[in-house]
């Protein structure tokens, strides 16, 4: 790990409890939340397998699989240039300039940039709502990151269908209410859903994030895992959220 990485105006370094790892984050930005950390946990590489995460914001994705996983390398693409840096810097910071590379660019123009089936795993956080879903300033780094202002679900899909080689594994987290929609594409794109994960919040309530893990040309079968319960009550997380966090 190095520390001659500068900070700029609002940053902070935050610990990521995996492999001394740290992250740096602006708050006046965006800051990565827990569903970027189940979709580390639920994503799988394997042994000298090559990772994408298309809009990795500050790199949190592939930092974490970079711990949890014996992936060969991995690659982090980023429209926005700020977070780009950041991600860029908390790679450096971490010493894994080797392991992890930081690419500025379109997820729209992702397989010019990388070739086609140039991928083992491409994974996605990406932005959950639709574009004038309760959006109000669509100029702000939060508003994209949050909002399908600069792609959308199917440009997700399209493109990471094409960024796998047959029989890679594409992984996302997204909402339940996109569910039909989620399928739909990516049965439309050759990528067969094939693990799934809802988590709630309270074994009480209804879910409010989907993990879903999909082949490219697998044969129909899904399998359905069991919940994921977040807080087994207000304020304190489950045994299963603190194994994945590394608590």
């Amino acid at each position: 790990m190095t520390t001659d990485v500068l900070l700029k105006e609002n940053e902070r370094v935050d610990d990521l409890q995996r492999n001394h790892y740290k992250i740096i984050q602006d708050s006046e930005r965006f800051c990565f939340g827990m569903d970027a950390v189940l979709l580390s946990g639920f994503a799988r590489a394997g042994e000298g397998d090559k990772v994408l995460d298309l809009g990795t914001g500050t790199g949190i994705i592939p930092i974490l699989m970079e711990a949890k996983t014996k992936a060969a390398h991995l690659t982090g693409l980023e429209i926005q240039a700020e977070s780009a840096d950041m991600a860029q810097r908390s790679v450096r910071l971490n010493g894994l300039d080797e392991k992890i590379t930081i690419v500025t660019g379109d997820i729209k123009e992702a397989v010019s940039l990388f070739g086609a089936a140039s991928f083992d795993v491409v994974t996605c956080n990406p932005p959950y709502m639709t574009e004038h879903h309760g959006l109000t300033n669509p100029d702000a780094p939060k508003a994209i990151a949050r909002h399908e202002l600069l792609c959308t679900l199917e440009d997700v899909i399209g493109q990471s269908a094409k960024l796998l080689r047959p029989g890679g594994n594409f992984y996302m987290v997204h909402r339940p209410f996109r569910l039909t929609e989620i399928i739909v594409l990516l049965r439309q794109y050759k990528l067969e859903p094939k693990r799934m994960k809802l988590v709630y919040p309270f074994v009480d309530k209804e879910p409010n994030m989907v993990l879903i893990e999909a082949n490219r040309g697998g044969k129909p079968r899904m399998t359905v895992e069991k919940p994921l319960i977040v807080y087994k009550e207000p304020g304190v997380y489950t045994d299963e959220i603190y194994d994945i966090y590394g608590y």
